[in-house]
């Protein structure tokens, strides 16, 4: 049974007037009766009793309409609910980041977000580094900052580059790199790389390519979920991994120093969304990380 012919078979009950349920429909007599016709063929009993005085349900008319009406309207509040949702910036944003840094950048951006949509909840989620995008994917947020460019069908959707960092090599402050001006690429060779655990290969080689520009290979290990577990184990000496400019500032700490690699390719920040799930509140959150950007040169040192 089509939408359109549940509609005019309800209408029809309601109204039990043919011309009226015509109208309030904006559809022809013929139309409403042909209808009709073709439902009782199809259940194969009548719906209706039409006399040249009064139109009235049948008891399996009445019985169908009985059970139909409370499906149908439940179905339209939750269409119309949806909507609103997606055409309205209202309701409950969750957006996800991961480290200190982007975390107030976040939490700066929803503040310019909440001073234009007062009635959106903007709720703020901290991701360990192993889950990649596994929280958009899970339906768990419904934006998130990170430095993924998303492969054209993993079925999610980038925003412009929010802003840009230069990468560093955080190392023991044991390790002899430490002494050291800058590293380049080709220095990777010379020690393990951690590994962020679980994350998809595709992430993880656009944070540590699998060898050197002079092709030798890069040894990785041990794995670590947390960014807290990564300079754990870089201070530890257990290893070093790329880490973005800000880390030298946000995460400074007696055991990890924080080597320059003048070579290395830039980490470039995005917001990230499911592309079925986009809705105003994406959108105008994504407006708001490029104003606020817009507005301060440097996002993250910036106040």
């Amino acid at each position: 049974m089509e939408r359109r012919d549940i509609e005019i078979f309800l209408e029809l009950g309601r109204e039990l007037h043919f011309g009226r349920a015509a109208e309030n429909l904006h559809v022809s007599t013929a139309r409403v009766s042909q209808t009709i016709k073709k439902l009782e063929r199809r259940i194969g009993a009548p719906l209706f009793e039409r006399t040249s005085r009064r139109v009235a349900l049948t008891p399996i008319g009445r019985r169908l309409y009985d059970d139909l009406d409370p499906a149908y309207r439940q179905i339209r509040e939750g269409v119309d609910r949806a909507v609103a949702a997606g055409r309205g910036v209202d309701g409950v944003l969750r957006v996800g980041f991961v480290g200190t840094a982007v975390g107030r950048f976040v939490l700066e951006v929803a503040d310019v977000f909440r001073a234009r949509h007062p009635t959106c909840q903007v709720q703020i989620r901290e991701s360990p580094y192993s889950d990649g995008t596994t929280p958009l994917d899970a339906d768990e947020i419904d934006v998130l900052l990170a430095v993924v460019q998303p492969p054209r069908d993993s079925g999610l959707t980038a925003s412009p580059v929010l802003f840009r960092e230069d990468p560093m090599l955080a190392v023991s402050a044991r390790h002899p790199f430490a002494r050291r001006a800058s590293v380049s690429l080709d220095d990777l060779a010379r020690d393990r790389v951690l590994r962020p655990r679980s994350i998809p290969e595709h992430i993880d080689e656009a944070l540590v390519p699998r060898r050197t520009p002079n092709g030798e290979p890069i040894e990785r290990g041990p794995a670590f979920g947390t960014v807290q577990e990564m300079f754990a184990l870089v201070g530890a000496g257990k290893g070093v991994f790329p880490v973005p400019t800000h880390a030298a500032r946000y995460d400074a700490r007696p055991d990890v120093a924080y080597v320059p690699i003048p070579d290395g390719s830039p980490f470039e920040w995005r917001l990230l969304w499911r592309t079925t799930a986009e809705t105003s509140r994406v959108r105008a959150f994504t407006q708001a990380a490029l104003d606020h950007v817009a507005a301060n040169e440097n996002p993250l040192t910036d106040h």
